[in-house]
């Protein structure tokens, strides 16, 4: 499975982008704020610009898998390899504040928040989960 988030609404707080599946559009995903990172960035680099909690990951690809968050108690996508980063997930929410780095899902959005979060989420947690099964899934962050 592909997952494509271009990113196109950025302001001091937060970042909103479409999230597409296999190159049809899913849903809206909001992240902190865009510093310009990005993944041929070394890590000192990266963390010289990147502010804790309030910046959003570096443009790349990146592997996701579905493990357990000790944080949410329970499964979620995890994105690995994130340089930089821990513990980048996908997960409900609505605004930058509920986000430290990870992808919140949601059906519309306004400026620096979406909206109808965990349908979303639940929608696309349901075909990661599912692809998981039978192939790698990658996401592509622009």
């Amino acid at each position: 499975m592909e997952l494509k988030l271009q990113r196109f609404q950025r302001t001091d707080i937060s970042t909103i982008s479409k999230l597409f599946i296999d190159e049809e559009e899913f849903c809206f995903c909001l992240e902190d704020k865009d510093r310009g990172l990005h993944q041929g960035m070394t890590v000192q680099e990266i963390l010289a610009i990147k502010v804790y909690g309030k910046t959003a990951i570096p443009t790349g690809k990146y592997q996701v898998v579905i493990t357990f968050s000790n944080r949410f108690k329970k499964p979620l996508p995890l994105l690995i390899n994130v340089p930089g980063y821990e513990g980048i997930r996908i997960h409900p929410g609505n605004t930058a504040a509920d986000s430290s780095g990870c992808l919140l899902c949601g059906t519309t959005y306004d400026t620096d928040r979406v909206n109808n979060s965990r349908e979303a989420f639940y929608e696309l947690f349901e075909k990661i989960e599912k692809a998981s099964k039978t192939e790698k899934i990658f996401i592509t962050i622009k």
